[in-house]
């Protein structure tokens, strides 16, 4: 309903595209590989399809959007879906009393995902693939705290590693996993347990993102451009900003005091995510607020008090 029940201002120019267009690979988003490649790919296969094996309904599916538009649509579905099972996995990983009950559990899953759907009237190629790679970053992280094992250590590893040429939030998996395993108190005691596997963490989201950067040179750019002001000045921006604030909000207000604390803790981690977005993103497109809704749902879901009890 998202991409064909409705039209925003952001849809109606994508829908005219033919194929990707110069910008992705000639800007900030010349460093997202992965979204690129298969926006080129699909978009081909796509259009090998419909002419050669669906020519009678070329005619209907131009009408609601181009060839390439359609590929974008069966992309984000693709790792949407995806996303959708994994989410479910860690909401039965190790859930709060409240939803242990299968009827409310799922509730919240239909929540989570509503959330999605409705950041999705901005379509981008790489939203839903980084939401994936996110989302299996936080499943990860979740089974090394109940089972310590290296290779649910090295999965989140790879999936950084590998997220890193979808978009730059791969690095919110690194301040998930700090807010998860840092204590504060320990930290003051010189206690600095976990630190090296944040080291470990930080230098597979640093490999690739400086090689991206080194190898891809030409015509990109970091940002397209510095949006503080607009941000707090435009209705629309202020409108998605609170979007933002209640949507944490309701998790931060469903959580137990552990899963407040952890939302706090993973809010001070992200700064540096959050003062990027104020600079160079737009807050109504709220879609750069999902990694943070999503991961309040997860902190106000997962029963952390009795693992971290017996630390």
């Amino acid at each position: 309903m998202s991409y064909y029940g409705f039209e925003t201002s952001y849809v109606v120019g994508i829908k005219s595209w033919e194929k990707a267009p110069d910008f992705m690979f000639s800007s900030v988003y010349a460093y997202r590989v992965i979204p690129n490649f298969l926006s080129v790919h699909v978009t081909d296969t796509v259009t090998f399809i419909v002419n050669n094996y669906l020519p009678f309904a070329k005619s209907f599916l131009l009408k609601q959007g181009s060839l390439f538009y359609h590929s974008t649509f069966l992309i984000n579905v693709f790792f949407f879906l995806l996303t959708s099972v994994v989410l479910n996995k860690i909401l039965k990983l190790k859930p709060v009393e409240l939803l242990l009950n299968q009827k409310i559990r799922r509730m919240v899953h239909l929540i989570a995902i509503f959330f999605v759907v409705i950041m999705q009237y901005v379509p981008t190629n790489c939203d839903c693939v980084a939401m994936f790679f996110y989302v299996w970053g936080m499943f990860f992280t979740l089974k090394y705290m109940e089972n310590r094992k290296p290779t649910d250590l090295i999965g989140l590893s790879i999936i950084i590693f590998i997220s890193t040429f979808v978009r730059e939030t791969a690095c919110l998996n690194i301040a998930f996993f700090a807010a998860v395993f840092i204590d504060f108190e320990n930290l003051k005691k010189r206690n600095f347990t976990f630190v090296k596997e944040i080291i470990f963490l930080v230098i597979a989201f640093v490999l690739p993102y400086i090689s991206l950067r080194l190898i891809i040179q030409q015509h990109a750019s970091f940002v397209e451009g510095i949006y503080l002001v607009k941000n707090f000045t435009s209705p629309y921006n202020l409108t998605g900003l609170l979007f933002g604030i209640l949507s944490i909000y309701f998790s931060y207000n469903f959580s137990d005091e552990v899963g407040k604390m952890m939302i706090r803790k993973y809010l001070f981690f992200s700064l540096p995510y959050l003062i990027m977005i104020t600079l160079v993103g737009l807050f109504w497109e709220t879609r750069l607020f999902m990694p943070l809704i999503l991961t309040g749902i997860v902190m106000a879901s997962f029963q952390f008090k009795n693992i971290i009890s017996k630390r």
